[in-house]
């Protein structure tokens, strides 16, 4: 698919002197009976698809010269057949002048929407630091809009005095709106992680921003994380799809909350928010967390993606390199572009950042989250 772009190019750009080259041919042989002389009209009419309008006027007066070389080899301007053939060919290279500089506006004004998006995209999403604390972290993000750089999902990782924290959300619906809400609780977070003691108030916090400000009308599933050297991860679980925890042992599941609690910006309608729970994460532990776009991304026979099978493409020594592979292998099971964002947070806990090269799991903990209706760990 990348040669796709290039060569479909390349065709365009010879198209309008092969055509005129047909013409002329075709002209010459079967003679001006035929009537083909107002055809070499398509040369500067292709001409407008590629380039600027002054290869379109370069080709737009070659086909006039052609068209007045053909006319008088003919003997067409005794009559009024080669003067309506060059005022053909003079009308369309003026339309197609027309066509290419308004190609070119839309062209620089899309490349000027594109650097603004990067721009927005560095604000907005800002690249995750390789590491924090005891965690290497990895991060994949694919917008569902083939020209856009961002959209309605959001991650960012933050090293507080009590630990690293994390969110990962995915804001309902598409386009700007999306975007600026997903600002609005990227700041919210950003704020809160390093202020609040423990990641309930963190939680607490963006409540009543997305609360104050979504006023019940739109909502925002996220998930939160707090990791410290205590061999377990703290979560707070708003609608979110659950995290995918990996053991070293190869073994996979999702770290489901006890309870199920509403999106942010729901808040209004009364419900209680979510209870913090913890799991089991220590060296050589990851934890995956993700957006919907991923776990519902589907196949053409409508099947969804099987994340709890594809554990083991995530077992490169580089977590950047084994969340390529992971995202690679989602792009094959939708055959297609995405029909959703689809944002990856890989989380792995490593011996050697730990002070003392341990960390300690809870007592009595076998691998398995601390409160009951966990699956698979």
């Amino acid at each position: 698919m990348p040669e796709a772009t290039p060569r479909r190019s390349a065709v365009l750009s010879v198209l309008p002197y092969a055509v005129m080259a047909v013409v002329t041919v075709v002209d010459v042989t079967a003679g001006p009976a035929v009537g083909f002389l107002p055809l070499v009209s398509l040369g500067p009419a292709f001409a407008g698809l590629v380039g600027g309008w002054r290869r379109t006027a370069l080709i737009g007066g070659l086909a006039m010269l052609l068209c007045l070389t053909l006319g008088l080899y003919d003997g067409l301007f005794d009559s009024r057949r080669g003067w309506t053939a060059l005022a053909s060919v003079a009308g369309v290279t003026v339309a197609g002048l027309v066509a290419a500089v308004m190609r070119q506006r839309r062209e620089a004004e899309l490349a000027s929407v594109r650097s603004i998006a990067e721009v927005a995209q560095r604000v907005l999403l800002r690249p995750v630091p390789r590491s924090a604390g005891p965690l290497r972290v990895a991060v994949s993000y694919t917008s569902a809009l083939a020209e856009a750089r961002i959209g309605g999902d959001l991650y960012e990782v933050v090293a507080s005095p009590t630990g690293v924290r994390v969110i990962v959300g995915d804001v309902q619906g598409k386009g700007l709106d999306a975007v600026e809400t997903a600002a609005l609780v990227l700041g919210a977070f950003r704020e809160a992680a390093h202020d609040e003691p423990d990641l309930a108030g963190v939680g607490a916090r963006l409540e009543r921003v997305a609360d104050r400000e979504l006023q019940g009308e739109k909502f925002v599933t996220a998930v939160l994380a707090e990791v410290g050297n205590d061999g377990m991860v703290t979560l707070l679980n708003y609608g979110h799809p659950a995290p995918m925890v990996l053991r070293p042992d190869g073994r996979v599941g999702f770290a489901e909350p006890p309870l199920a609690a509403l999106p942010l910006g729901l808040g209004l309608h009364g419900a209680k928010g979510p209870e913090p729970y913890r799991a089991d994460f220590a060296p050589g532990d990851q934890i995956l967390l993700y957006t919907d776009g991923v776990s519902e991304a589907r196949d053409p026979a409508d099947r969804f993606y099987p994340l709890g099978e594809r554990g083991d493409l995530l077992k490169d020594p580089d977590p950047e390199s084994a969340l390529l592979a992971l995202r690679g292998d989602l792009v094959r099971h939708a055959e297609g572009p995405l029909h959703d964002d689809a944002a990856m947070l890989l989380l792995r806990y490593h011996a050697a950042d730990v002070i003392g090269g341990t960390a300690p799991r809870a007592p009595g903990a076998a691998g398995r989250p601390t409160a009951e209706g966990r699956k698979g760990l």
